[in-house]
């Protein structure tokens, strides 16, 4: 009901998360009556939003926070609520903007393939005719099966600010490894599509919830933040706990999500010991290290050199470990170094040029086959 999301905006507001960059508080589906009213628009469910949806968005509004809203484009949402069918595109984006909602969620539930290749970029048009600033976010990608020759990432990113590629998350440990294998097994693809304004979304962070442990809830943060994904948190935030609340108020963390490059990092090592290593490069000549087990044993110890992770020769660098805080000084390109990463746990560094080799390096965006990867200097 309207009351959970009064709530959870004032957790918002009063608990630190919109201060760290969490200002948008999303209804899912079932918000709506099941029928539209006479003037055919959709209506929320009177017993549920009594006060109506302009009313949430305003209360919204006034806490500093922005409200988001689901949509589908077909006859029927997922969960059997009215839909948006083509004919009625444009006149729910302008219900949407009369309302003062700042995010849609457009699922495609009930629909053809024909129907969401008009309607999806239809609705971008819509949402940008009301003159109300709208984050869109697609599931368009998600019901082609979220590749080329289907998915046409060009397009997409002309018409969504994020989409959902693939399945939806589950709150289990075997689901975030599911989402996380596709996205590495089709990185030379998915990769080069994100940036700002046009992002790859793994879906949603399920830490504070029951499924993750706190080894495998840091994972996912991690994870995430390297793949720049949008932090879009699912849990109570009324009942959260502090190791919970403590990974996704990571400070560091999120600057390094938010970073304004927007590249999407990639895996660049995976080992027969079951450790990966992924790399995301960072504005001003920085970037983002995770060290991932898959290992269900022990802690492993796993030794390298950021050589053999493709920087640049003669390089020295300041890393600061996410988590921990630690701080390494004078890392050389050359130097090898060990981390020791708990079963399914991360080790993840930011590191930070404090020397950089006579020859500038540049961004490579496409990876390809037997090249290396090297992160970006500015």
């Amino acid at each position: 009901s309207e009351m959970l999301f009064f709530e959870m905006a004032d957790r918002l507001a009063e608990d630190g998360w919109r201060d760290l960059g969490y200002k948008y508080i999303n209804i899912d589906d079932c918000w709506s009556a099941k029928q539209r009213d006479a003037a055919g628009r959709l209506v929320p469910d009177p017993e549920r939003f009594p006060r109506g949806i302009k009313a949430l968005a305003d209360y919204v509004h006034a806490r500093g926070l922005k409200l988001g809203i689901y949509g589908d484009l077909g006859t029927f949402t997922c969960g059997g609520y009215p839909g948006t069918t083509l004919d009625r595109v444009e006149q729910d984006a302008q219900t949407f903007a009369e309302w003062g909602v700042d995010m849609l969620k457009l699922d495609g539930c009930y629909s053809s393939g024909e129907e969401q290749a008009e309607g999806y970029p239809e609705m971008a048009r819509a949402l940008n005719a009301t003159g109300r600033p709208i984050v869109y976010s697609c599931s368009w990608p998600a019901y082609q099966g979220g590749l080329p020759p289907k998915v046409n990432y060009t397009v997409l990113a002309e018409v969504c600010n994020l989409w959902r590629n693939y399945d939806d998350i589950q709150d289990s440990w075997d689901s975030v490894l599911s989402i996380l294998d596709w996205f590495s097994a089709n990185q030379d693809v998915l990769q080069p599509a994100a940036g700002p304004g046009h992002w790859n979304d793994p879906d949603m962070l399920i830490i504070g919830n029951f499924g993750l442990s706190d080894e495998q809830s840091r994972s996912q943060m991690a994870l995430w933040t390297v793949m720049a994904a949008p932090l879009l948190m699912s849990t109570d935030l009324r009942t959260i706990s502090a190791s919970a609340k403590e990974i996704l108020q990571n400070r560091l963390m999120i600057q390094i999500n938010q970073d304004p490059l927007g590249i999407q990092g990639r895996r660049i090592v995976k080992e027969k010991s079951h450790i990966e290593v992924f790399l995301r490069p960072l504005s001003q000549a920085a970037s983002a290290l995770v060290f991932f087990s898959r290992r269900t044993d022990m802690p492993f110890v796993y030794t390298t050199s950021l050589a053999k992770l493709h920087f640049p020769e003669d390089a020295v660098y300041e890393v600061q470990d996410v988590y921990s805080g630690k701080i390494i000084s004078g890392l050389k390109t050359g130097d090898s170094f060990s981390v020791v990463i708990d079963p399914s746990g991360v080790v993840m560094w930011y590191l930070y040029p404090t020397a950089l080799p006579a020859q500038p390096w540049h961004v490579v965006r496409q990876q390809a086959p037997g090249e290396g990867f090297h992160p970006v200097l500015l």
